[in-house]
């Protein structure tokens, strides 16, 4: 067991739910402006949201979570099985529903307003999946982890955080880096830019 000292990998997975949050929660205030006839970012910023939730957390966050921080866990305990097991299958589930939602997209920007309160219920679903599965990740396996995993056991996990995630440097989208596309996004919905940036 280890001591209440913040780990690497929950200090990113931390600054990542935050982000992710301010990220899809623009998104649906971006949808809502739509449909109530208020102003709105240009639909390519939502593209650019999309593009970066598909890039990010489907392609770093929840593989370093399913192999490491899950798989140790599990390792240690039985006791969260079930639990662990529904994350890992919202982690397959979370990029049909943004397929669906990218196809949402695209049926308003081909039909116009008819097309809107179908993006809108996608969004309204996508948000709230995303914010139950954080909540999850937050209030019972982080909780467990610390309560379970041994200090070796987050020294692993940990280097394999701080090695293998680093999306600003390494992770591209066209040739560009992703922290660039956040800055594009963040840009587009100034509130976003007081996230700070990852450690």
């Amino acid at each position: 067991m280890n001591d209440t000292t913040e780990h690497t990998a929950i200090h990113i997975i931390a600054l990542d739910h935050q982000r992710l949050s301010a990220v899809t929660r623009a998104m649906l205030d971006f949808v809502r402006a739509l449909s109530e006839g208020g102003p709105a970012p240009d639909p390519i910023v939502f593209r650019a949201m999309l593009y970066y939730i598909r890039e990010y957390p489907d392609q770093l966050h929840h593989p370093l979570e399913d192999l490491y921080l899950f798989a140790t866990l599990q390792h240690r305990t039985h006791e969260f099985d079930d639990v662990l097991d529904k994350l890992q299958g919202e982690h397959i589930e979370g990029d049909k529903r943004l397929r669906d939602l990218e196809h949402a997209l695209t049926r308003f920007e081909l039909k116009g307003n008819v097309a809107l309160p179908g993006l809108r219920s996608s969004m309204e679903k996508y948000v709230a999946f995303c914010a139950n599965h954080r909540r999850i990740e937050d209030t019972v396996i982080l909780p467990a982890a610390e309560r379970f995993l041994s200090e070796r056991d987050w020294a692993q996990i940990d280097a394999a955080f701080a090695h293998y995630w680093d999306p600003f440097s390494e992770a591209t989208f066209e040739g560009e880096s992703l922290d660039n596309l956040y800055r594009l996004i963040a840009n587009a919905v100034p509130a976003l830019g007081t996230i700070k940036q990852h450690a």
